[in-house]
């Protein structure tokens, strides 16, 4: 695929995103209210979640009807073109319907298994983040222009600050409290965001040094992942494996390999 079809990609991603963002945020009723439950009574879906996936898949397959998706709320084809859309309508779905700010829209585009595209609109803090396989991560937000991103320099561990998440099954996030507890103080401190997309987003912004998570799905990873890496941070899961459901973790050079070890020597992949 060439940087021309890259561009195009791109800025399909970015006009989507814009609108669901749009459309979650000015449209966000005053009553809203929980439309189903996923893994547990706590993980939870929103009407506005499953318009702004119906508002993204539309959208993209008018300009490319033979893309495949792959969407959190249920949009999966396969395509006939080898691109395929992976889509988080929004991101922090429990901090959208608590009227939390972080929440976000993540698109991404993949072909081969390999991510070409991500963008990550963050729409109640005014910012969008986006990049290309080999391009390098770009973010515009209240400053001027579209700003270059780059992850922290290497920081000691003992003076990183690391973001994660919690899962939405009891037993799962029982264990992940006791995996953040032994961490805490061989750390700056940890943060709990509830997105991963723009926690992915902020590693990639120098905001963070590094983030982990079990639990994740393609869609909460895809566009992140890329930004994070595009900036310079260092993506994986498990040592020697890629980001996965088992463990995601991300971070600067300097924190991704003790960080990762720890994760490992502690169990945090497994009950």
């Amino acid at each position: 695929m060439t940087d021309a079809q890259h561009s195009d990609l791109l800025a399909l991603a970015q006009e989507a995103a814009r609108r669901a963002g749009e459309l979650l945020r000015d449209g966000r009723p005053a009553d809203l209210a929980v439309a189903a439950t996923k893994s547990s009574p706590i993980d939870v879906v929103t009407e506005m979640d499953i318009a702004a996936e119906k508002l993204i898949t539309g959208l993209i397959s008018e300009y490319r009807p033979d893309d495949g998706f792959l969407g959190e709320e249920g949009a999966s084809t396969d395509g006939t073109s080898g691109v395929r859309w992976v889509i988080d309508p929004l991101d922090g779905t429990v901090n959208y319907l608590y009227g939390l700010p972080t929440w976000a829209v993540s698109i991404a585009a993949e072909q081969d298994g390999e991510t070409l595209v991500g963008v990550v609109a963050a729409p109640m803090r005014g910012e969008t983040f986006h990049a290309v396989r080999g391009r390098g991560a770009w973010a515009r937000g209240a400053w001027a222009g579209e700003r270059r991103l780059r992850c922290r320099p290497a920081a000691p561990l003992d003076q990183a600050l690391v973001s994660t998440g919690f899962n939405y099954v009891t037993e799962v996030r029982t264990h992940q409290a006791d995996i953040a507890q032994r961490l805490i103080p061989l750390l700056r401190d940890i943060r709990r965001g509830g997105s991963a997309a723009i926690d992915l987003c902020d590693l990639a912004a120098g905001r963070l040094d590094g983030y982990y998570e079990r639990g994740l799905h393609a869609w909460d990873l895809a566009a992140g992942d890329l930004i994070a890496r595009e900036a310079g941070a260092l993506t994986g899961g498990r040592p020697g494996e890629r980001p996965s459901g088992e463990l995601a973790v991300a971070a600067t050079p300097g924190v991704f390999e003790p960080l990762q070890q720890l994760l490992e020597d502690f169990g945090a992949w497994h009950d």
